[in-house]
């Protein structure tokens, strides 16, 4: 087999199933395991993977980006504990920002029950899911629905959200990294991502270990514009250590 198809194939295995092994991908393809390790390093260097200790994953980009329903299936113990930790961080917030995505929407459900509190979100599931509380007005912004996330786009959700003030917005990415900041595939996504920040006075953003040291294609905000970064304990402590330099708490459950 010849290596563009090797690594064609491998990058379409990352992509259907979230993750590769080496030794998996040695089998199947009929290659050997060091071969295998070097189309792993090449795709890396284009930015398709990242590499892991006997693997890789995918890096989502302007022509690949998981959908909502695919989200739910991955991390979930680490996203559980990420989002519990971040609605913690609400305080006395009395309007929020959620974003789209499961992480987020994961936190909503995580936000005090008690006492009221207006959400802002463009998240079709996130505002379902709290317009059934009794203490929660939801302002869903309008726009287009992009099927993968269900969730609203483009300028008409951008324009809605830049009429607001927000106490806390809960920020999501594709990828958060030191160099080139926040980032996600879509423009018309990250439109309304760059609204968000500049509407809210407070901003935290939550996010698996995997987010980190990926590059997407649109930048909308930087690490030192967020109070506190939540994300799992399988981010190493010394590049946490490097990201809370930049102005973030930086908090790993």
């Amino acid at each position: 087999m010849e290596a563009e198809e090797r690594r064609r194939r491998i990058v379409e295995a990352a992509r259907q199933g979230g993750s590769v092994d080496v030794g998996k991908l040695a089998a199947e393809l009929g290659a050997a395991k060091e071969t295998v390790r070097r189309d792993l390093r090449v795709l890396e260097e284009h930015g398709l993977v990242r590499r892991t200790h006997g693997g890789a994953y995918p890096v989502e980009s302007a022509g690949y980006e998981s959908t909502l329903a695919f989200r739910t299936t991955m991390h979930l113990p680490e996203k559980t504990r990420i989002a519990e930790a971040a609605a913690a961080l609400c305080g006395d917030a009395e309007s929020v920002f959620i974003d789209e995505g499961y992480t987020p929407q994961l936190i909503a459900a995580a936000l005090p029950a008690d006492r009221p509190f207006t959400a802002i979100t463009a998240s079709l599931a996130t505002a379902a899911l709290l317009a059934a509380r009794d203490h929660v007005t939801v302002v869903l912004l309008g726009g287009r629905v992009r099927g993968g996330t269900v969730a609203t786009a483009d300028h008409w959700t951008a324009g809605m959200l830049s009429e607001f003030v927000v106490d806390l917005a809960y920020i999501g990415a594709n990828g958060i990294s030191r160099e080139y900041g926040l980032t996600t595939p879509d423009p018309a996504v990250s439109q309304v991502k760059q609204q968000a920040v500049r509407a809210s006075r407070r901003r935290i953003f939550s996010g698996v270990y995997t987010k980190f040291g990926a590059v997407s294609l649109c930048r909308f905000a930087e690490a030192a514009d967020f109070e506190a970064i939540v994300t799992d304990t399988r981010l190493p402590q010394s590049e946490a250590h490097r990201y809370s330099l930049l102005g973030p708490h930086v908090l790993r459950v």
